[in-house]
């Protein structure tokens, strides 16, 4: 790729994360979730809580957040809430693995970042291991609802 190229790209990407910590999608609580959890990251002050509406099969039906944190946190839980609506737990189970493979792996291939699609704007996150946390975050916070189906804690610290 050519200097200005990926310059270019990287501009796209943080306007991209800029644009869902300004106007978050989902962000908004849900009162008839059956699934929930609470994450917070007590280093840096991310703390968000998560809502999920799932079907009889598992399906995920309505996903919202609340909460505050810094824009890459936010961002992530924006994008995700738009990529899991519709999903399966396993799905969205399986979206979460290799979204925490792309933070904190130690090489990403293209299958990798195919399998994230949107989600590899965060690729960069990686070098600045502080953030991994802003950014994993929110999809811990979303394993522990899958898993708990109730409301629950996580942290990150």
């Amino acid at each position: 790729m050519i200097p200005g190229g990926e310059v270019k790209l990287n501009d796209l990407y943080q306007e991209v994360i800029l644009d869902h910590n300004k106007r978050p999608r989902n962000f908004k609580k849900i009162e008839d979730a059956n699934a929930s959890s609470h994450g917070k990251n007590p280093l840096c002050g991310d703390d968000y809580y998560l809502y999920l509406k799932k079907d009889t099969s598992g399906v995920i039906r309505e996903a919202g957040f609340t909460g505050q944190g810094c824009a890459i946190s936010k961002s992530s839980a924006s994008i995700m809430m738009t990529l899991i609506e519709g999903k399966s737990a396993v799905e969205a189970e399986k979206l979460k693995d290799a979204f925490i493979k792309l933070l904190t792996g130690d090489s990403v291939d293209e299958a990798l970042r195919a399998e994230v699609g949107k989600l590899k704007i965060f690729e960069g996150v990686r070098q600045f291991p502080v953030r991994v946390k802003c950014a994993a975050l929110i999809w811990r916070t979303l394993e522990d609802a899958l898993k708990n189906n109730s409301t629950q804690e996580v942290s990150t610290e």
